[in-house]
Order: structure tokens, then C-alpha cells, then sequence
């Protein structure tokens, strides 16, 4: 049997976790004494692993201070999981669940996720939702050099045995699109997510929703097929 391997984004992806972030953001550069960035500024950076996108956001402080946000970042989103629960604070994309369940059903398809969030913030989501044993590979920040650093798919294929033709990244940024074209597998770009979709214009396929996924998945592995 040909196995498929489907790697997934998280943020802006399977999960909306903007007002965590954007909240948990504000809290990190206000104890630094600074303005938050913009809404637009700090959803342009999801993705990427806190110590790439600070700087990229703070680009005037020293290395100290960034290192201070990362860990008031953190501080912040985990106090925000922690008063209302994971799966309020980052709910699911409608459709997500069941799309995820549906192919978990399939034998020939095994799931991943290629995220930049930590593992312990991984973990707690996947928990939260009740999503335990639907990943069979889980690639964190805390292992990788940051998105769009092709190292996550990579080792992501290697866990699942899968070819790079027979691999799809899903993502709703041009950073898992790069990651993805790096690693050399397809990316299918999703339109309700952080970056805007003239930015996915390099994706095999844009879906709208998650009722769309299995016919795009089934129009990019044609095209591996021949």
C-alpha cells in the first residue's frame, strides 16, 4: 500500500489562536515599556519561532531585551490558556474535527503537524480538543530551526516512511508554503487564515473551507501519480 503523509499548520490553520497571541504579544513588549505592534504586524509573523519573529517585530533591541519577550510571550499565552482552557482560547476552524477524523480513517494516510509552536503548547492544544493519537508526527519549534526552514517536513516524513511526492502541507502562510517548497512536497494554502491569499499565489491549491480538503488533496496527488 502507497502511504500519503498530510502535515498540517496549526495556528491560523486547524486552530484560531489570534486573540491569544495578540494579547499574549501586547503583554511581552508592554513589559519591555513598548507599543505593540499592529494587529497586521503581529499576525504577519504566525508561524514563525519566537526568536526569529521578535527581532523581526522589535528590530531596534538588543538581544537581551528579545530574549526577555520570548519568555514574557510565553508567560502571557500560557496564563491566557490557562484562565480559559485551550479549547476556548484557540478553537477549532469549523470543519477541522471532522476533516481531520475522516482522514485519520483512512489507511493510507497518515496526519502530522509542522508547527511553530512549542511542545508543551503543542501538546496542551492537541489535549484540549481531544485530538490525542490523531498525529502520528509532531514537529515543534523546540526541535527545528524556524519555519521556513524546510527541517520539520523533513523530519516529519521520515516518522511516517512517506515519500516527498507523496506528501501535502497544509498552511495558511507563505512560511509554510516556502517550508514546504524547500522540503519539495505540495502545499494546499488555506483562505481563512493569517496571511492574506495573494501571498499563498505560489500554492498547488487555495481551499475556502474544510469541506474542500479531500477533493484538493485527490487533485495533487493525481498529479504525483503518473
Amino acid at each position: 500500500m502507497r502511504l500519503r503523509g498530510v502535515i498540517f499548520d496549526v495556528d491560523g490553520t486547524l486552530v484560531d489562536s489570534q486573540a491569544d497571541i495578540l494579547a499574549a504579544m501586547a503583554g511581552a513588549f508592554e513589559a519591555e515599556g513598548l507599543q505593540a505592534p499592529s494587529c497586521g504586524a503581529v499576525l504577519g509573523i504566525v508561524g514563525l519561532s519566537l526568536d526569529v519573529a521578535i527581532p523581526m517585530l522589535a528590530p531596534t533591541l538588543d538581544h537581551g531585551a528579545c530574549t526577555r519577550m520570548v519568555q514574557g510571550y510565553k508567560d502571557a499565552y500560557v496564563g491566557l490558556r490557562r484562565l480559559q482552557g485551550a479549547d476556548v482560547s484557540s478553537p477549532l476552524y469549523a470543519g477541522a474535527r471532522e476533516a481531520l477524523l475522516s482522514l485519520k480513517g483512512q489507511d493510507d494516510v497518515l496526519l502530522g503537524v509542522a508547527t511553530g509552536k512549542s511542545r508543551r503548547g503543542l501538546d496542551k492544544l492537541i489535549e484540549a480538543h481531544g485530538l490525542d493519537g490523531v498525529f502520528l508526527t509532531k514537529q515543534v519549534a523546540d526541535d527545528h530551526p524556524s519555519k521556513p526552514d524546510p527541517s520539520m517536513i523533513l523530519q516529519a516524513m521520515r516518522d511516517l516512511g512517506v515519500e516527498a511526492r507523496d506528501t501535502v502541507m497544509i498552511g495558511d502562510t507563505s512560511f509554510d508554503m516556502d517550508m514546504a517548497t524547500g522540503a519539495g512536497v505540495s502545499f494546499i494554502g488555506v483562505a481563512w487564515g493569517y496571511h492574506e491569499v495573494a501571498r499563498l499565489a505560489g500554492a498547488d491549491v487555495v481551499i475556502e473551507d474544510f469541506a474542500q480538503l479531500e477533493g484538493a488533496l485527490e487533485t495533487v496527488w493525481s498529479k504525483t501519480d503518473v
